[in-house]
This record gives C-alpha cells, structure tokens and sequence, in this order.
C-alpha cells in the first residue's frame, strides 16, 4: 500500500522572510524602487504568508530621512550598519549618482560584498556597484541615458542594453519598469511561475520582460516611421558617434545616391542627413559632461569634433549654452517626508 503523503506538523517552521535591503542614494527614482517593493508585498499578501521583508538603508543625515528625485523623502531603518550575509543589497540610483555614491557609501558595499552578501543596481544603481569594482568582469546593465558616460569610467564591466541582469550574485536594472522584471523572476525562482503571474495580474502588469528584452524601443518605433533604409542609416550613425561617416558613405552603404538620402531624411524627419547626426552626436556630449569627469576636450573627440572651440559653437547653438557651463548643479526641490507603509 502506497504511503499517503506526510502532513505538516505544527512543529515544522515555515521558511524564514527573504530580506532586502534597499540603500536609497540621494535623488534615487521612485519608480525603480517602487516597482521593486511593492511585488514582494503583493506577494506577501496573495500568498497570506510573509514571503519576503525590507528595510530602508542610507547614509544618516536629514534627519533620517532620504529624499528621491520627486522631493518626496522616505525614513529610514537602518544607517550604513553591518547586514546579514543571506539579505540581498538593492542600491537605488537616481539623478546624479556619480555624487550620490559617497564614500562611506563605496566602503560598506565593498565591506558587504566581502561577505558574500547579493547585491544589486535598480536604475543607476549599478554606477554605485560599479564605483565600488563590484561589477568588474560582471554583465550588467544600467538606464540608456546612462550607457555612455558608464561606458566611458568602467571599462572592465560588461554592459548590455539588456532590461535586466542577473550575473551570479550581481544583479542591474535598467530603470523604469524594469524592476517589475527582475522582482517578479526571483519571485518565480523562489516560489514557482504561479505566484509571480498571480502578482504580476495584480499589477496590471501583462507582459513580463526576461533578461533577453532590451530596454529601448526599434528604431522604426522609435522615431514613428517604417522605413528598412532609413532605420539602416539611423543605426549606423548610432554606432559610429567618435568616427562619423559621410552622407555619401551612409548612402552607398544601403545602395542610395547622396540626393535619395536628402530627400528621405526630409520627407520623414523633417531634417538633413547631417542635421540629424549631429543631433545624436550631441546628445552623447550632453550625456558625458553630465555624467563623467572627462575634460571638455575629451568629450567633444569622443563625439566627433576635431576642435573643442567647433564643438563649443556647435553645442551652443544647439543647446543654448556652452559645454562648460553645462556641469552647473541643478537646484534641488524641498523634500516631502512620507513613511512606507508594509
């Protein structure tokens, strides 16, 4: 006679929560964060078991309150104190996040990760990780505003355009949405598809990215029009930013003559070949003197000009501004202090 199946005792103890600890840096995004949080308790309460528990981490200071982009301000639980190995580190990243990874925030990541502690990056959180040499040798993935200066300062990390990434215990996001992703597929690694596509139907949210789904859209959605040929020129002028091609030999490469090309770029962009290249090359210098340390020279060669005083002209008449006066700080808004309910 087969055995029937062992009944739980209420001596068995359920399995402990799962911890996260999210390390809030100053000006981190609401969303990211949010869209990581609020899948674990909507697991919590679907399930009616406590799956999973979080604390707030930060440096102390503002009263123990840490402010996101938005202004609003979330208390904190926990300082920069020593953690338990088997809690898993979300660093929220933000606006500004080469400022906001401090030192003392460098050394307890690197402190906690020598213990053998998860770790991962939501939204610029992984420039944090990377700034420590967490992710040195590492997949990762990090916001598309974000790709060239990050490119630039960490050459030894392996970045993606991916939505995310879970290299062993090193995890990115993307930013956005995409901490739904990554939440929802360690809820169904931990506790089976079901319950993550029960959180996921309580979102709202139907159609659950993987680690293969990039973060931006096609060219043609993109830029709202269907054309294989101008889609062609449009990424190979995205991928030759610091070398720029010519009208004539973007043209040749997609079997257009120079005036076939004009005339696409006008009909469908309302700009010249060359107005729109600048264009891109442009917003990759934005993106550099934002987010990196390079001298302007520096920039405007990794984007195309031969001179910085061309470059300087070019970008003043595009932007209004010069390059050097680009890196001014930006006001920030008064904070909003709001407690996170579980």
């Amino acid at each position: 006679m087969p055995s029937l199946p062992r009944k739980a005792t209420q001596t068995e103890k359920a399995a402990p929560a799962r911890r996260f600890v999210f390390l809030l840096l100053e000006r981190f995004t609401m969303l990211s964060f949010a869209g990581a949080v609020e899948p674990l308790r909507i697991a919590n309460r679907v399930s009616g078991k406590t799956l999973y528990s979080w604390v707030l981490a930060g440096e102390p200071g503002a009263g123990g309150f840490m402010a996101c982009s938005n202004g609003a301000a979330f208390r904190l639980d926990i300082g920069l104190d020593e953690i338990d190995r088997d809690d898993i580190v979300l660093v929220c990243g933000g606006i500004d996040v080469g400022r906001a990874t401090t030192k003392p925030v460098l050394n307890w990541l690197r402190r906690e990760a020598r213990r053998g502690v998860t770790m991962g990056g939501l939204c610029t959180g992984a420039h944090a990780l990377a700034k420590a040499g967490l992710l040195d040798g590492r997949k990762a993935t990090i916001h598309w505003e974000n790709q060239d200066g990050f490119l630039e300062e960490f050459e030894e990390v392996r970045l993606t355009k991916s939505v995310f990434v879970m290299d062993g215990n090193r995890w990115s996001t993307a930013g956005g949405t995409s901490s739904l992703d990554l939440m929802l597929k360690v809820i169904a690694a931990d506790h089976g598809e079901d319950l993550a596509n029960t959180v996921a139907d309580q979102l709202i949210y139907s159609t659950i990215r993987t680690d293969q789904d990039t973060q931006r859209l096609s060219i043609p959605t993109r830029i709202g029009v269907r054309h294989p040929k101008l889609s062609q020129v449009i990424q190979m002028m995205e991928g030759n930013i610091e070398d720029p091609m010519s009208p004539a030999d973007l043209a040749e490469e997609v079997g257009m003559s120079t005036r076939q090309l004009e005339r696409l770029f006008r009909r469908y962009l309302n700009r010249s070949p060359k107005r729109y290249y600048m264009e891109l090359r442009l917003q990759k210098a934005r993106n550099l003197l934002m987010q990196t340390d390079m001298s302007v020279i520096n920039v405007a060669l990794a984007c195309g000009f031969a001179s910085p005083s061309h470059f300087s002209k070019c970008y003043r008449s595009h932007y209004n501004t010069t390059p050097y006066r680009e890196r001014g700080t930006q006001g920030m808004p008064g904070a909003v202090p709001v407690r996170l309910s579980i």
